[in-house]
């Protein structure tokens, strides 16, 4: 599988990033099993840049991808997770956690203070089982923004100078934010949550123009937008950033197929290639919970696209008229 280079680092990412988010219980549980057949079937199929987080799964997906990792070559694989939340000790008491369908055995503290961020990695890289992580980023940070900006961006810099990340950045939805970030600081690498999509341009704007002009790369991450995006067509029950697709939504995404598939494209195909096309986006980040998916996965993003598809979503009002110079040259 190709891989990218992160801004001016030597960091290498496969351009397909597997997603650790689904490992954490997302929407609904995962037994340890499927989970390491999904990793397994990830490892075979050539993805080599793994994406965890302690906020997901309150820890769940960071100790099932360091099973994994911990058994490969290290300088075969591109480690990447967050900071800005501690994850304390609680009793569950029968209660699962707010966010993941896993007991909840702990609760987070936002922290985005230099001893909140170097206990957060010292935390993670016990739950991983390895010696130390490639990407490090500030997490979710839109509420916490001036703390992160101030306090957390300069933390994860001296961790960088001192060897014990190699890139460092951010991972945020909102592109304001993340833009304010490129422009006041130096970070290596964004990765921007559902806001690089088919169905939402708005990167376009400022974020991605910023991140060229900078040498900032880009993870485009929710290219599906939490589901809509991740079938040929929308299944019952399909999400959009979380929350219940509307109607319109889903209108729009059948419309949407409609044109891939007078193309011989699927919209999960269509969905990936559009992130990837834009020069300042390194990789995207798909989340993904079973071997089938990641197969699936996998096989859609080798597809080709043929260029007039977005010719053709542009003519039909489906892909914003700005975005045509940006993803066909």
């Amino acid at each position: 599988m190709k891989t990218h280079r992160l801004g001016r680092t030597d960091v290498e990412v496969t351009r397909l990033v597997f997603g650790g988010g689904p490992l954490g219980g997302l929407f609904e549980p995962l037994d340890d099993a499927t989970a390491a057949q999904a990793l397994d079937t990830a490892w075979e199929t050539g993805i080599r840049a793994y994406d965890t987080s302690p906020h997901y799964g309150i820890g769940h997906s960071e100790r099932r991808i360091g099973d994994l990792l911990r058994g490969k070559p290290r300088a075969e694989f591109t480690l990447s997770t967050k900071v800005g939340r501690l994850l304390v000790p609680q009793e569950a008491q029968g209660r699962t956690d707010e966010s993941f369908a896993v007991p909840a055995t702990h609760r987070r503290v936002w922290d985005f203070t230099r001893d909140g961020i170097r206990r957060s990695v010292e935390d993670s890289l016990a739950r991983l089982g390895l010696d130390r992580i490639d990407v490090l980023y500030l997490h979710d940070a839109e509420r916490h923004f001036e703390d992160a900006l101030r306090d957390g961006y300069p933390a994860l810099a001296e961790l960088r100078a001192e060897g014990v990340v190699r890139a460092i950045g951010a991972g945020m939805h909102d592109t304001g934010k993340l833009t304010r970030l490129v422009r006041e600081a130096d970070p290596d690498v964004v990765m921007l949550s559902g806001r690089h999509t088919l169905l939402d341009h708005s990167a376009l704007d400022g974020l991605l123009p910023a991140c060229a002009e900078r040498g900032v790369s880009v993870v485009a991450a929710s290219v599906f937008n939490s589901g809509l995006l991740a079938t040929g067509r929308p299944a019952v029950g399909a999400r959009y950033d979380y929350g219940p697709a509307t109607p319109a939504l889903q209108k729009r995404v059948h419309r949407i197929a409609d044109v891939c598939e007078a193309r011989g494209v699927t919209v999960p195909q269509a969905a990936m290639a559009f992130s990837l096309l834009h020069p300042a986006v390194a990789a995207i980040a798909v989340g993904m919970r079973t071997a089938q998916e990641v197969r699936r996965n996998v096989a859609a993003f080798d597809v080709p696209v043929p260029p007039e598809l977005w010719i053709e979503l542009c003519d039909e009002g489906l892909l914003e008229e700005h975005a045509l110079p940006a993803v066909a040259g």
